[in-house]
């Protein structure tokens, strides 16, 4: 192959490769959430990042009000409950909650809130968390999930932060 039949390949290389890489550092995932009815309530898309692991979740179709958000242990979103997904990712063993002198879970993240038309916003990043490598990756075998709970997290009581039942749920899955 000449040069110049080359040129378009080793032009289009550099630009592949950033578009995957967001300027993020790593690879990402994502997770579409779901309610236990099977109806799609939304999307969280999810990066590593250089201070740890970036989280857009968008919500859709949800009830007004603000809503407790958590990355759960386990992969698996079995309806209508989701308790399928276990607890919260909690691999440095801490109780729960930003405002717990002895927390916060690594998967505690702020509340969302939902607005009037259903729909809501939360971007955050979890501090020091790893998707992949590390000595405890959020993408280990049994995998992880987002879920969307009833009420808002009251940040300190321990394990749950009285978040009530799960609205949502979505399967992390590697981009």
């Amino acid at each position: 192959m000449g040069l110049l039949a080359a040129l378009p390949i080793l032009l289009a290389a550099p630009a592949a490769a950033l578009a995957h890489d967001h300027g993020h550092g790593g690879g990402g995932a994502m997770a579409d959430l779901i309610d236990g009815q099977g109806q799609t309530k939304g999307k969280a898309t999810i990066r590593q990042g250089k201070d740890g692991i970036e989280v857009d979740v968008k919500a859709v179709g949800l009830p007004a009000g603000v809503h407790a958000v958590h990355v759960h242990t386990t992969g698996t979103c079995t309806g209508p409950d989701f308790t399928s997904a276990g607890g919260h990712w909690n691999p440095g063993k801490k109780q729960h909650g930003h405002d717990n002198p002895a927390g916060a879970h690594m998967g505690d993240m702020p509340n969302m809130t939902v607005g009037a038309d259903g729909t809501g916003e939360l971007r955050t990043v979890i501090k020091g968390g790893m998707l992949t490598g590390g000595a405890a990756p959020l993408l280990d075998a049994d995998g992880a999930a987002v879920v969307v709970h009833a009420a808002a997290d009251d940040y300190k009581t321990d394990p749950t932060g009285n978040a009530g039942g799960r609205l949502a749920c979505g399967v992390i899955k590697a981009e």
